[in-house]
């Protein structure tokens, strides 16, 4: 029988080289999806947590979070929404895990680019004004036809909504709350990029200074992007870019920290180190000034 070879750990190595970088680097782009919220302790597919959350869609047979194409009547549907963006985007809670980033980022130079539409970022010490969460915010909500480029803050809609909220049935019991467009009369829906009617006004600004800010680097600058939890679920949305802005910046260099999907592209070289952990390990050794643990 063939004995596998043993694989080396290569997490010390990347803890110092990613030391290394960040102290030699004149500004940071952080990039972030999925996996760095669910580091962080919002995993959608946490059975447990979805059972405690919404018992009654769970007896239903609701295993996930994620429930685009799944068909609901509206006091459900929303009764779901409420929740959930009550859970995710409203908790009062300081996360210790952004903040530990925020705290590893320190005085450098930065900027954040995210898929999450959580707002994790802003509520924990990173500067909103430079944060770009191109696929939207559950912080507000819109007309699905849409009736105009209008977005809405959606704390007073959830804020309604759960006042009509039923644990025990998991519906909304008063149908005079469910939303509808105050233009139009349609129905609305979160503002975050489902469909071709995503109206993504609130967040072009963000994405224009962010293209400005990148553009105004001195030619030898040192950029360093630091990739968490990024995968192959909307690459072309945090992945991609960052392999090109590494390409096409001279001196940019790449961390992906991933635990499933840390590749990084040969063409890059060793100006790309990919790091096969979840983000707390890494941020652990970088806090602590140490290797993994």
């Amino acid at each position: 029988m063939n004995t596998p070879h043993a694989v080396p750990d290569p997490g010390p190595a990347a803890a110092d080289t990613v030391r290394t970088w960040l102290a030699e680097a004149d500004r940071v782009l952080i990039t972030a999806g999925a996996g760095l919220s669910a580091a962080a302790g919002y995993d959608y597919g946490d059975t447990t947590r979805l059972q405690e959350l919404f018992p009654a869609l769970y007896r239903m047979g609701l295993r996930s979070r994620y429930i685009v194409g799944v068909q609901l009547p509206p006091a459900l549907w929303w009764a779901y929404w409420a929740v959930h963006i009550d859970d995710i985007r409203y908790s009062p809670a300081p996360n210790p895990l952004y903040q530990q980033l925020r705290n590893v980022v320190g005085e450098k130079e930065h900027w954040v680019m995210t898929s999450n539409v959580d707002a994790l970022f802003a509520r924990n010490g990173f500067d909103p004004d430079r944060v770009f969460t191109p696929q939207g915010d559950y912080g507000r909500y819109q007309c699905t036809v849409p009736c105009s480029r209008i977005t809405w803050d959606s704390r007073p809609l959830v804020e309604t909504l759960l006042a009509a909220y039923d644990p025990a049935t998991g519906e909304i019991t008063d149908p005079a709350v469910l939303p509808h467009c105050p233009n139009c009369g349609e129905d609305v829906e979160i503002n975050v990029r489902i469909g071709p009617e995503f109206i993504d006004d609130p967040y072009l600004p963000a994405g224009a200074r962010l293209q400005e800010w990148l553009n105004a680097a001195e030619p030898a600058s040192r950029l360093l992007i630091l990739e968490f939890g990024a995968g192959f679920n909307t690459p072309g949305v945090i992945r991609t870019p960052g392999e090109h802005l590494t390409r096409h910046i001279p001196g940019t260099r790449l961390v992906r920290v991933n635990p499933t999907h840390s590749q990084t592209p040969v063409d890059l070289g060793d100006r790309a180190l990919p790091v096969p952990f979840d983000a707390d390990r890494l941020l652990d050794a970088l806090s602590n000034g140490s290797a993994f643990g």
